[in-house]
């Protein structure tokens, strides 16, 4: 559909950030996720983060969107075991598997109907996966080995994916700004987990990262006014670089990692 989706994450613990929410009711959060708005829902199936099938089976129960099965999967009998428990998709990491692998387990999941998220994290990544007829394609800002995040790389991994391929922007979506900036960047949904799982009611959190509209705060001039819009919960700091205002910036200034920064010009 047309303007930014979302897939949200049911996760009780991360590898990277520990315990998340280990008192998780899958069940419950992807009813809530459905009304809040998601295009669908992950589930982590794997134990180190806290997941389990049955996970996914509860989310199946409540929830009637589609539902994605998130692990570390190599075999065709754990797509069918996945199947079976009642997902729609499965992830694939590319890290973990060669392309042969790849299109074995792809070519499984077809036959299950299942659809395949296949997952890049770098260029050579991002070149197979659309080597391989991949569609969609999950782009994750965080590398697995070591855990660190890196959105601009991920934004401009984005930027040159094929726009014949649905994108998918994965982590470090944690405000409204971010979701915002990857689909400028070329995104058609984010892939959204701890943001929701440590937020106290994680579907209005859904709801306000997807669904509010964005708030811009225009002709700021001094970093106190950013700090202040950024408090008050603006997403956007508009500086106006023209000549011929009283309220031109003297630059474009630093913004909060939350916010994004615009500038205002006139003619040329």
């Amino acid at each position: 559909r047309p303007g930014l989706a979302a897939i949200a994450e049911i996760k009780r613990r991360s590898p990277s950030a520990g315990d998340l929410r280990l008192d998780a009711d899958p069940g419950a959060l992807a009813a809530g996720f459905e009304r809040a708005g998601a295009a669908a829902v992950s589930v982590l199936v794997d134990d180190r983060f806290g997941g389990t099938v049955d996970d996914l089976r509860a989310a199946r129960r409540t929830a009637s969107l589609p539902l994605l099965a998130k692990g570390f999967f190599r075999e065709p009998h754990e797509l069918a075991a996945m199947r079976e428990a009642g997902a729609d998709a499965v992830l694939l990491l590319l890290r973990d598997l060669d392309d042969g692998q790849a299109r074995r387990l792809m070519a499984g999941a077809e036959t299950l109907g299942l659809d395949p998220l296949v997952e890049a994290h770098d260029a050579a990544e991002l070149r197979r996966a659309v080597e391989l007829g991949a569609d969609p394609i999950g782009i994750n800002a965080r590398d697995l080995s070591t855990f660190a995040i890196d959105r601009d790389s991920q934004l401009d991994l984005v930027e040159s994916a094929p726009r014949d391929r649905v994108i998918v922007a994965e982590s470090a979506i944690s405000a409204r700004a971010h979701g915002a900036e990857a689909e400028l960047a070329g995104a058609q949904a984010v892939l959204v987990g701890s943001a929701l799982m440590r937020a106290p009611h994680p579907p209005a959190k859904l709801a306000e990262l997807i669904s509010r509209p964005l708030v811009k705060v225009c002709g700021l001039t001094r970093e106190e006014d950013v700090a202040a819009a950024a408090e008050a919960g603006a997403d956007l700091a508009g500086f106006i670089l023209a000549r011929e205002t009283p309220r031109r910036a003297p630059g474009v200034l630093p913004v909060p990692e939350s916010m994004l920064s615009v500038a205002v010009h006139v003619g040329e």
